[in-house]
């Protein structure tokens, strides 16, 4: 077992621009995840299993509705610790990174903005331990960059409705005890639900054959005449824009995990390239090594710069969708190039499981994709600019 040697780059000083807690918060998710990740993430993606040894660890480290306020469970901490504990969780793995995403603002999120109190109090205290793990259906395997197309529809049978439908490429779906679902009631609006483990006719088949992502558990969500008590609807608001909010919040926190995806690609490129001897001297002294170096921390750099910006916009509730879509395109992008680059640094000892930057490349080829695609957030760029929509 290798021992994990990662230090964290801060080539303009970005720490001086946080605060104490920020700092004390995000060394303690990045001391975790060298002592209870990185030993094990690999194996983890090699078996194509979902690591649920880390799932406590995860709620001591608050990655569990960080934002969440402490009378329903919660950390009570600002976006900028949310984002910052993305981005170490991410430095491990964007699998690991996407349980926790999907817990805190796909299913905790919904909860506590659009539940109702007794919602808050039944579901949030218990996800937000890790007793409990959720997971989001909105994507139907018809629907989705467009879902507001959804099928999965709910019929009021008086003391309760009645769910039918499918979702597809759920993140948690094969073992979670919730889903917070999206559905469509007779009037064609959409709705927010709650659907337990254990409800009849309720069925979550796993995803297999991954190249991707291969530590995180997905699948689908199968929704067969389930009796859904009243109750279970979430309250306070509905159509398309309530759970297009859930998906700011956790695009946010993709923003900030791409980056420890990429830092992580970078560092274990320089100490390669520092050690790695060709020709008499160690590869980091050719110009070409020094090129793919300077480059990735510059954009490291940039990336980290609009995170913070975009972390400091999400604190005094000014940041608009448009923003975060762009910062999730750009993120994603900026790691997934560094990865690709770190691995050519590496030659044929990038693609073994020695080294974690194939894993990293092989994750960020989902990143790029859910939550959005890489092309939907530029027409989404394009759209705010120009005030024209390109989607139809």
């Amino acid at each position: 077992m290798s021992q994990d040697l990662y230090q964290a780059p801060d080539y303009f000083q970005l720490d001086e621009l946080l605060t104490e807690e920020h700092i004390l918060v995000r060394d303690a998710a990045r001391e975790w995840v060298k002592r209870e990740v990185s030993p094990i993430i690999e194996k983890a993606a090699q078996d194509a299993k979902f690591p649920t040894s880390i799932v406590s660890g995860l709620a001591e480290i608050g990655a569990f509705g960080p934002y969440i306020p402490e009378e329903y469970g919660g950390a009570g901490l600002d976006q900028m610790a949310y984002g910052l504990i993305m981005q170490e969780i991410e430095r491990g793995d964007s699998g690991v990174r996407s349980t926790a995403s999907v817990q805190s603002s796909l299913v905790m999120y919904p909860i506590w903005k659009f539940g109702s109190e007794a919602q808050k109090q039944k579901y949030l205290p218990k996800l937000a331990s890790g007793e409990f793990l959720g997971c989001f259906g909105l994507t139907e395997p018809d629907f989705g960059s467009n879902p507001g197309g959804m099928v999965t529809n709910i019929k009021d049978m008086g003391d309760h409705y009645v769910l039918n439908g499918a979702k597809m490429w759920i993140s948690n779906s094969p073992f979670a005890d919730i889903a917070v679902v999206w559905a469509k009631n007779e009037q064609g609006r959409i709705k927010g639900l709650i659907v337990e483990r254990g409800m009849k006719g309720f069925s979550t088949p796993e995803t297999h054959n991954k190249w991707s992502l291969r530590a995180s558990a997905t699948g689908e969500l199968i929704f067969d005449n389930v009796k859904i008590p009243k109750e279970n609807i979430l309250p306070n608001k509905d159509g398309l824009g309530a759970p297009l909010l859930c998906l700011d919040s956790a695009r946010y926190g993709i923003a900030w995990g791409a980056i420890g995806a990429a830092m992580d690609c970078y560092d274990t490129a320089l100490r390669y390239a520092k050690e790695r001897v060709q020709f008499d001297k160690p590869i980091a002294g050719y110009q070409l090594q020094q090129k793919k170096l300077a480059e990735m921390i510059t954009e490291i750099t940039k990336a980290q710069l609009l995170t913070w910006r975009l972390g400091t916009l999400r604190n005094e509730d000014k940041a608009t969708s448009a923003q975060i879509s762009m910062a999730k395109r750009n993120n994603v992008e900026m790691a997934i190039n560094i990865a690709r680059e770190a691995r050519q640094i590496l030659g044929a000892m990038g693609i073994t499981g020695e080294y974690s930057i194939m894993r990293h490349m092989m994750n960020l080829e989902s990143v790029i994709t859910y939550e959005g695609t890489h092309d939907i957030h530029l027409l989404i760029t394009g759209m705010d600019i120009t005030g024209l929509p390109a989607f139809k």
